[in-house]
């Protein structure tokens, strides 16, 4: 089939029935600075904003995406080639395809090429919103505290040489610092990422990092800049080289880098902006007083629910979660653990069916064109795991409720981090920030079966609950004298 390379000159050429912007993206402002250009981005808040600007026909939200890492020099190179644009790649579980180009992405800047200019992006007048997907990790959280962790290298180097940063933080810092010294309004920051009270997270450690720079700023950040909190939904998987050719030869794009994702999106936001923001409700996003209910339902479900087949259906051979959802008694398990173990550690959720929005989310894992990779899933479950299984074992712990699933995960996570593979020897890529910690802590296991829950930094405290330790220590004994993981449970009930 005939292709073009994905280019503003080349949009006419395109096949008739591919959707494609339809605002003029010669006059685009950027009122949104985005932090973290990855796929989940491009398939979330940059196609809300491509869709609100289609409706309105207005060229008023566009976004200027930034890189903070040598790593995100290839998506530069890419958008910089395609004039700003990719493909959204809609996959639905009837097998239809809908494909959209994309052309929100006005600009995009690269720290490490010129701090400065990103600095001053942050600092300009235009600038309303800057907002953030920099994974669970990039918080800069300690996991069992929940303070800023100034010990990293990167943050020391910032706090001493802020003019020249390499972190968020230190990037935000000196973009408020240059907005307010230059009598600027202030602006929203707004975090798109999988965190419950991301908004609050972001702010504390914000604060907290800028307290020890310059605490004047600290207050007028404390006073001034908003922080809403926002849930956030659309699985999207890594692209694949499939996906590129799939695109080229069947549909007659040639896009380098588009983004596969599913048809369901869903964005919950508090309505708590400093200077104006775009109308996203008109395209589908919901703004609330309170997002807390539906955060809290999304991490303990949609969330935990990833994690929970993660684990457990990579140390039973499995390679995506929709392998997972074809496995019964996998199945049946996670069932297990949203109804009796997630469920009744939530709060109500207005205008939410729970029970109904359980069976969407098996409906959407079991999606067969997206086959989400379970190495993508445990990808950094250092961060993933404490937001999104530990508050529901804390909340059953504190209740008497039931732990089997919750405690199972943490079982299989400590063979997964001891052995590096399946329970045939499969090996396992292990992609996490604590992959070492994690590993001297399991490594004591036989000897020790509670070595791993012993690691103060994930797990706090929680090897002083007897229940828990308990069942753990049997969890994880069986595994490692060669139980399998589907006897386990099969048999917690």
């Amino acid at each position: 089939m005939p292709h073009h390379s994905l280019t503003q000159a080349n949009l006419s050429a395109l096949p008739p029935e591919i959707k494609r912007p339809l605002y003029d993206r010669t006059c685009l402002k950027t009122p949104i600075v985005h932090i973290g250009v990855g796929g989940f981005h491009r398939s979330h808040e940059a196609a809300y904003s491509d869709a609100l600007m289609n409706q309105t026909g207005s060229s008023d939200y566009g976004i200027c995406g930034i890189g903070l890492r040598e790593e995100d020099r290839k998506i530069a190179d890419i958008l910089k080639a395609q004039d700003g644009l990719y493909t959204l790649i809609e996959k639905a579980p009837d097998n239809r395809i809908s494909n959209r180009v994309i052309g929100s992405i006005a600009d995009f800047l690269l720290g490490p090429d010129n701090p400065s200019a990103v600095i001053q992006k942050i600092a300009h007048s235009d600038t309303q919103i800057v907002s953030l997907t920099i994974t669970e990790g990039g918080y800069n959280q300690h996991p069992s505290t929940g303070e800023f962790d100034f010990s990293q290298p990167t943050i020391q180097h910032d706090l001493a040489h802020p003019e020249s940063p390499t972190t968020v933080f230190g990037y935000l810092a000196a973009g408020l610092r240059a907005r307010r010294e230059a009598g600027r309004p202030s602006l929203t920051i707004l975090s798109c990422d999988n965190i419950q009270h991301n908004g609050d997270v972001t702010k504390r450690m914000l604060c907290a990092y800028v307290e020890r720079l310059d605490p004047e700023l600290a207050s007028w950040i404390e006073t001034e800049v908003t922080f809403p909190n926002a849930m956030v939904d659309r699985i999207t998987p890594v692209t694949t080289s499939e996906d590129i050719k799939w695109l080229k030869d069947s549909v007659g794009i040639a896009d380098q880098w588009p983004v596969t994702c599913e048809p369901f999106c869903q964005w919950v936001i508090e309505d708590h902006f400093a200077h104006g923001r775009p109308p996203w409700e008109d395209v589908g996003a919901q703004f609330v007083a309170d997002v807390s209910p539906y955060e809290k339902m999304k991490l303990q479900l949609l969330n935990a629910g990833h994690s929970f087949l993660g684990i457990l259906g990579s140390l039973l051979g499995h390679q995506t979660i929709d392998d997972c959802i074809g496995d019964t008694e996998l199945c049946a398990a996670l069932r297990r653990f949203m109804d009796d173990e997630a469920t009744p550690s939530l709060d109500p959720v207005p205008g939410i069916d729970l029970e109904a929005y359980k069976d969407t989310l098996f409906e959407r894992f079991a999606n067969p064109n997206i086959r989400d990779s379970l190495v993508r899933i445990c990808l950094e479950s250092s961060s993933k795991i404490p937001s999104f299984i530990l508050p529901t074992l804390g909340h059953q712990l504190k209740t008497g409720g039931s732990i089997e699933g919750a405690t199972l995960v943490l079982a299989a996570w400590c063979f997964y981090s001891r052995h590096h593979t399946d329970q045939k020897g499969n090996p396992l890529e292990v992609i996490d920030a604590m992959k070492d910690a994690l590993e001297a802590a399991a490594l004591n296991t036989s000897k020790d079966p509670l070595s791993f829950l012993r690691f103060e930094p994930l797990f706090g405290r929680l090897i002083d609950n007897q229940p828990l330790t308990r069942l753990y220590e049997r969890f994880t004994s069986a595994l490692e004298h060669d139980r399998d993981v589907r006897t386990l449970f099969r048999n917690s009930t």
